[in-house]
């Protein structure tokens, strides 16, 4: 499964439930990942997008533990566990996890690889990002020249957990 994300310095991803920097190349770059593939959000996630709709052609997915929450053209997961059996029907490799903070966290550990918009400023924040180069599980694969969009610096880095036994 995959993680997708723009962070800022200190891996921040949002705050007062919007997103910290919008950046056109990032914007092209998630769609591109995810198009025709499946999205996995919480319910907060959801409601920052335009009309607080799902997002379109793709198969997605959103958590949320209230039990009488619906989503028109989304499926509803109540749980963790619930969740993951949902996802059971689809390759792992086509699996995007787009947030929150909460639901990073918690499917984390069931990810491989890390699609991540690094950007070069520390913006106010209140929500963030595991920080995947303090975790020796994660590795730097791949990454970008770095860009800029006007005043704004970043950098497209792919992450992947290490293989158990190869050395580094």
């Amino acid at each position: 499964m995959n993680l997708i994300a723009a962070v800022d310095k200190n891996w921040a991803i949002g705050n007062k439930g919007q997103l910290l920097v919008r950046i056109p190349a990032d914007h092209r770059m998630f769609r591109q990942e995810t198009l025709g593939k499946v999205v996995v959000y919480g319910r907060k996630t959801l409601e920052t997008f335009p009309l607080a709709q799902p997002l379109d052609r793709r198969v997605n997915i959103v958590l949320s533990t209230n039990p009488d929450y619906k989503v028109k053209n989304a499926i509803v997961a109540h749980s963790i566990e619930e969740l993951l059996k949902e996802l059971e029907q689809y390759p792992s490799e086509d699996i995007y996890i787009i947030g929150g903070e909460s639901i990073y966290r918690q499917m984390l550990p069931y990810c491989d690889t890390a699609h991540i918009t690094k950007v070069d400023y520390a913006y106010e924040a209140d929500a963030y990002f595991p920080n995947l180069d303090r975790d020796p599980e994660w590795e730097v694969t791949a990454d970008s020249d770095e860009q800029t969009y006007f005043d704004i610096a970043y950098t497209f880095i792919r992450y992947e957990r290490v293989k158990a036994g190869s050395n580094r």
